[in-house]
């Protein structure tokens, strides 16, 4: 079952994916809403998604041409500092490799701290027995506000370098009532970061993460998440730019599932009730690795076979000087 969210401006809707359209729910206004009455109930999600009457031309809502436009499959609508965006780096070869490159010349010539942890994934981040295995790396992005959808703008603030898509799948949860974590399923994400800032030294790593994401824009409720294949390619000005094919999924990656979401949940923080989770699970390739710089008025395309239509994003740079951020005092 793969899930949207739309809105016309006024009303929110969550629509079932029946190709080539789109069909609203009878009740629901948010996947959140429906997820929760299913946790609370103890009813199927698939029973409680009732279809509603009206029929919408998917097609025309995708490439923006509707009254209703594609929002993130997953928010918390009345409470966006709910939802934790956050994200597993150094899980695929690729993108190691172009860290790695990045970072060689700081090693004076000995094994990279990313190559390192790479390994070190390799070695024992599927653990056999079902126990916990090798730490990933991992970081924060934000809360939902900096959450995006499908067309909408990724931001480099006037403070950022860089921003550059990160194609990559996200997994998506709820915490139960009772404290468990309840995987809802997956989407498609472009993480965006800022590699020039990150490219200057590892430890700015953090603050690279630190921008604007995008999701969708279908929520797949029942996807596989083994060998991924797909596509990212960016265009300037009607014309692809660049692209590369790509591959996620446990078979490419050198952590299982389970050690990635036990390493992100094993925090009581991470479990409390009511919270939504947004966890992107690492990319095999981006642009930045091949020497493209975005521009202003770019478009980013990530598409992963299985994981519904293609989810699209243009790159908007703020202009003008970084001014302080001062800090008044109570008193």
């Amino acid at each position: 079952m793969n899930l949207v969210q739309i809105s016309d401006g006024v009303r929110r809707r969550v629509a079932l994916v029946d190709e080539p359209h789109l069909i609203p729910l009878a009740r629901f206004d948010s996947v959140y809403a429906l997820v929760s009455e299913a946790l609370r109930s103890g009813k199927p999600v698939a029973s409680l998604a009732e279809r509603g009457r009206d029929r919408l031309d998917y097609e025309e809502v995708w490439a923006g041409r509707s009254t209703w436009r594609l929002l993130s499959p997953a928010d918390v609508p009345a409470n966006p500092h709910c939802v934790l965006i956050s994200g597993t780096g150094l899980t695929h070869l690729a993108s190691v490799q172009r860290r790695d490159a990045m970072h060689t010349a700081a090693s004076a010539g000995s094994e990279t701290d990313s190559m390192r942890m790479y390994r070190w994934g390799v070695e024992g981040g599927k653990p056999e027995g079902g126990g916990p295995g090798t730490a990933p790396e991992w970081f924060y992005k934000g809360s939902g506000s900096v959450l995006r959808g499908h067309r909408d703008q990724l931001v480099v603030p006037v403070h950022g370098e860089d921003g550059g898509e990160e194609p990559e799948i996200a997994g998506v949860y709820l915490i139960a009532p009772n404290g468990t974590p309840v995987r809802i399923g997956f989407a498609q994400g472009n993480e965006f970061s800022d590699h020039k800032f990150e490219r200057r030294n590892y430890l700015y790593l953090a603050h690279s993460k630190l921008r604007t994401c995008s999701l969708g824009p279908e929520l797949v409720t029942d996807g596989a998440f083994d060998d991924v294949r797909g596509r990212v390619a960016v265009e300037r000005d009607g014309v692809e730019l660049w692209g590369s094919e790509i591959r996620t999924g446990e078979a490419n990656m050198c952590h299982s599932l389970a050690n990635m979401e036990h390493h992100h949940f094993k925090y009581e923080q991470h479990r409390l009730p009511g919270d939504l989770h947004i966890h992107f699970f690492g990319a095999d390739a981006f642009s930045f690795g091949s020497g493209v710089e975005l521009q202003d008025g770019d478009w980013m395309q990530v598409a992963f076979e299985g994981f519904g239509r293609p989810l699209r994003n243009t790159v908007a740079r703020r202009q003008g000087a970084c001014a302080m951020t001062a800090v008044q005092s109570l008193v």
